[in-house]
């Protein structure tokens, strides 16, 4: 009896070995297989080009656009006033399915000359129109877009929100047509730097991450509605789902800085 349960023991522990190495296996074999893109090299905007309103594309007007210690940021040291200067750094490809991530923080006073709601506001442009196309004096490009909010110091903010230019998206199975969908998110006030990622399916489910939390989930993302400046140019394709597009970052009048910025093809 007492070699029995000696052996039973052993076999016991032989299985809990098996079934370790075999989950360390896989987990594993999940992070090789996860080829996440270095979107930003931490030196210049090689593959990065600037589409600034009022400019023309390839145009970073008063150095908008810099790298400085290996962060991208969004600079007004060379500005008098912002002067509805709306600007966005689009990424060389278009993406249809995918999870992108980076880092990203406000810092600094908003430039003289910006909206009320621009201050400690940016965002992630996804599923964007083609750069190279928008008209010169065009402020943001169609596209879905995962708004970046810092906290004022006071009032409850949250980030990861939903902004619809030039589109509308169903949101808890229901068309929304309103320009904004705020997420659960909580304020991250001050300069601390925050993590967004966001996970695209095509013209299917889209999910905004703060900080490795859901805060945001809708889907159906189809071109319509207004917030974008583009005349009728966009009147014919109206309901059509927007499947793939370019990626961007925002400059809106307040300098914010972003690093880490990763893409996964899924």
């Amino acid at each position: 009896m007492k070699f029995s349960n000696k052996l039973l023991a052993v076999v016991v522990l032989l299985l809990f070995v098996i079934q370790s190495c075999k989950q360390k296996q896989n987990e594993t074999s999940v992070i090789e297989t996860e080829k996440w893109i270095e979107l930003f090299n931490g030196k210049n905007l090689d593959g990065w080009t600037p589409k600034i309103k009022g400019y023309t594309y390839g145009d970073n007007y008063n150095n908008t656009f810099i790298v400085e210690n290996g962060i991208l940021k969004v600079s007004y040291k060379a500005y008098d006033s912002f002067n509805n200067a709306f600007g966005h750094l689009f990424y060389k490809n278009p993406y249809s399915n995918y999870r992108f991530k980076m880092d990203y923080r406000f810092t600094g006073e908003q430039v003289s000359g910006g909206r009320p709601w621009a201050l400690r506001n940016s965002g992630i442009m996804i599923h964007c129109e083609d750069p190279k196309n928008m008209g010169l004096e065009q402020n943001f490009p169609v596209s879905i877009e995962v708004q970046l909010l810092g906290g004022n110091g006071i009032d409850e903010r949250s980030t990861g929100n939903l902004c619809t230019p030039g589109t509308h998206v169903f949101y808890k199975d229901s068309l929304i047509t309103e320009h904004i969908i705020q997420s659960s998110s909580k304020t991250y006030h001050g300069d601390q730097w925050v993590n967004v990622e966001i996970e695209v399916r095509n013209d299917s489910i889209i999910k905004h991450f703060i900080n490795g939390k859901e805060v945001l989930q809708y889907n159906k993302p189809h071109i319509g509605g207004g917030a974008v400046n583009t005349g009728d140019k966009w009147k014919s394709k109206e309901n059509q789902p927007l499947k793939s597009g370019y990626i961007s970052l925002q400059s809106e009048s307040h300098p914010v800085e972003f690093k880490n910025i990763k893409l996964l093809e899924l």
